[in-house]
């Protein structure tokens, strides 16, 4: 699960969002409905269904929403009675749309509980604050071409009577509480991945009766600002030149990695190189101009996981000698993620991060030579536009909990550092930090981290868990040719 990447990847040209047509209804707040039914990658029939709730929970009467959820039911006859409810990340991923990979991350979970996952309003199938970006045209524009405020207030029009200052991390965990409620369930086990461990930190604020227990991977405490990344990628960057200057081979195949970096970007920087890419969805022929500012976030898109993180390397060297083909690569990847829902991102981030921007904390996140204040820059624009709210200082305070805690982190995390888990965990009186030496972002995905998970959902001990297998994974390689081969 990937945490803050579109508005980034959107500001750089290389992401686009669909709006989905919306759905009037008169049903009262509170009606649950159900179905049967089938989701990508899964072969099963699962239950699915949506609780109404109010867009404002202070004026109940006023518009509602459908909060859409699906349920992975336990395989176990006798299974146990508080399902595991899966925060997705983002903010503006939905939960539904990763169902298979849950599926497969949290198997041996699945064997005595159901799975919840729950579209978060704004997300998914909960009334999606999705927009129709221009992707086209976006992708043959230079960095100062784009212009992100109009981009964030087209996206604006497309949700005109909706009140948009409703859409943040509170009022989403009162709706997680009414799904909850009325399935039944008395209490629940919290995964919270990237921005999903900090709601998984407000639902233990908010709901501390209704939660058994918690995994938080990935650490956004609320005391923290999120948004602008400058310099948690820059160290994760400077890491992998320094893993890449340790191994003979990388060494040896790339002597000058950071200073064939720099030249890169300044060349891009003065004169962008235009190509024709194959659409990675359609197959279609894309024309796509390479800009710094895009060339950088592949690179720190890159750093969210150790497979494409131990391909950075040949990408640099390769594009430097004006071979374009494994960039291009990379950027497909890129382009065949999760989408996220931009007018939910906006609605979270703008009002409950970026006001709490500081022109210092800016200024120190862009003192680097890895991405600049790129990732500040495209919110700050955005957020120019968007609808903001006050919101109360208490909800950034932070989380103090008794609740059964494990905390996982990736030390080349390149957004949400090992720092902000130790931070968290410094108020949560029953938990324990994990960190995976050789893990990046949201470790569940690519480390033992789910197993451990498992273990401790079943047993509620965080100190009876074995965390050897986080400290003997071994590094992949990283990749020093076409062929994919690395020493």
């Amino acid at each position: 699960m990937k945490m803050f990447v579109a508005p980034l990847a959107l500001a750089m040209g290389i992401l686009s969002l669909n709006a989905w047509a919306q759905e009037t209804t008169t049903e009262p707040v509170g009606t649950l409905n159900q179905e049967q039914c089938y989701l990508k990658g899964i072969s099963e029939q699962l239950n699915c269904g949506s609780v109404r709730v109010p867009e404002n929970y202070d004026a109940p009467e006023a518009r509602s929403l459908a909060i859409h959820y699906v349920i992975l039911p336990a395989v176990s006859e006798n299974k146990k009675p508080d399902p595991l409810v899966i925060l997705a990340g983002g903010p503006g991923q939905a939960a539904t749309e990763l169902a298979a990979m849950i599926d497969r991350m949290f198997r041996d979970v699945r064997q005595q509980r159901d799975i919840v996952l729950i579209d978060q309003r704004g997300t998914g199938r909960s009334d999606p604050l999705a927009c129709e970006m221009s992707y086209v045209e976006e992708l043959v524009k230079t960095d100062d071409e784009i212009d992100l405020a109009e981009l964030s207030q087209q996206c604006l029009e497309t949700h005109a009577g909706r009140d948009l200052t409703q859409y943040h991390t509170v009022n989403a965990i009162r709706d997680f509480e009414a799904v909850r409620e009325a399935l039944g369930y008395e209490q629940v086990n919290l995964y919270g991945g990237s921005y999903g461990s900090r709601a998984g930190l407000v639902y233990m604020r908010e709901a501390p009766d209704a939660v058994r227990s918690a995994v938080l991977d990935a650490m956004a405490p609320v005391q923290v600002v999120v948004g602008p990344f400058g310099r948690h990628g820059a160290a994760s960057f400077e890491q992998m030149l320094s893993d890449c200057a340790a191994e003979e081979g990388c060494r040896n195949a790339f002597p000058n990695l950071a200073e064939t970096y720099q030249s890169l970007m300044a060349n891009l920087s003065e004169s962008p190189v235009p190509l024709t890419v194959r659409d990675p969805l359609t197959n279609q022929p894309t024309d796509i101009l390479i800009t710094a500012g895009r060339f950088s976030s592949v690179m720190r898109v890159g750093l969210y996981h150790p497979t494409t993180r131990q391909m950075l390397p040949f990408v640099i060297q390769r594009t430097s000698e004006g071979d374009y083909t494994p960039l291009t690569g990379l950027l497909g990847t890129t382009m065949t993620q999760s989408e996220l829902y931009m007018g939910l991102t906006l609605s979270v981030l703008c009002s409950e991060d970026l006001a709490r921007a500081t022109p210092e904390l800016l200024a120190e996140d862009g003192a680097n030579d890895f991405i600049g204040s790129r990732t500040g820059d495209a919110f700050v624009d955005m957020c120019s536009v968007w609808p903001q709210a006050e919101r109360p200082a208490d909800w950034f305070e932070p989380v103090e909990s008794d609740i059964p805690t494990l905390i996982l982190s990736g030390e080349l995390d390149p957004v949400t550092p090992p720092a902000w888990g130790e931070m968290a965990a410094e108020t949560l009186s029953n938990s324990r930090h994990l960190v995976a030496p050789k893990g990046a972002h949201t470790i569940v995905g690519h480390t033992c981290a789910n197993k451990l998970a498992a273990q401790f959902i079943k047993e509620l001990d965080v100190n009876a868990l074995d965390a050897s297998c986080l400290e003997n994974q071994r590094a992949q390689p990283f990749i020093l040719n076409s062929n994919g081969k690395g020493l």
